[in-house]
């Protein structure tokens, strides 16, 4: 039983060592809080990372993609004003028929004109916490560089993570 104990440990430790990011950050997300006291959240967007706070110490980091050319993330000290932890978007999505598939994918529901027979589903953005109106972090693809429409998308665990400890009025620090 001691060697599989070993061995698991060793399995782990090859893993986060490798890079393998989904590991290190399901690892890492899961780790019991080592601080306590106030939660603040930092955003530095040249370096597309994010950072958890609690009482002062940075207990969690994460990779991010912000918003690309043309959709700008917000810079500027800003608070927790909404969480969502099932929320989707009110304007990127797709529209779908009755049954559910998907007729036009991928649009701005302010531009793209509705197919006929069509309504508007809007792209899922799990543990959304809003800082400022229509941009917030929440759970998104991470292509390694800015993407998004600016929102501040993370990891799965990461965003699952940041969501648990922030509240309402938890501050928000955008960097450029």
């Amino acid at each position: 039983m001691h060697r599989l104990s070993q061995f698991s440990t060793l399995v782990v430790a090859l893993m986060v060592s490798s890079g393998c990011s989904t590991v290190n950050d399901l690892i890492t997300s899961n780790l019991p809080e080592s601080h306590s006291g106030r939660a603040s959240i930092v955003v530095s967007l040249s370096a597309q990372e994010a950072y958890l706070y609690r009482g002062g110490y940075r207990t969690a980091a994460s990779r991010i993609s912000s918003g690309r050319e043309g959709y700008h993330t917000p810079v500027g000290h800003f608070h927790v004003i909404r969480k969502d932890q099932d929320h989707r978007s009110s304007l990127y999505g797709d529209y779908v028929d009755e049954s559910g598939r998907v007729v036009k994918a991928n649009v701005d529901s302010r531009r793209d004109s509705k197919p006929p027979h069509s309504h508007f589903v809007g792209t899922l953005m799990p543990y959304f916490l809003e800082f400022s109106p229509g941009y917030g972090l929440h759970q998104g693809y991470l292509p390694g560089v800015p993407a998004s429409h600016g929102c501040i998308r993370m990891p799965y665990w990461k965003a699952r993570q940041f969501y648990n400890v922030a509240h309402i009025g938890t501050p928000v620090v955008v960097k450029p």
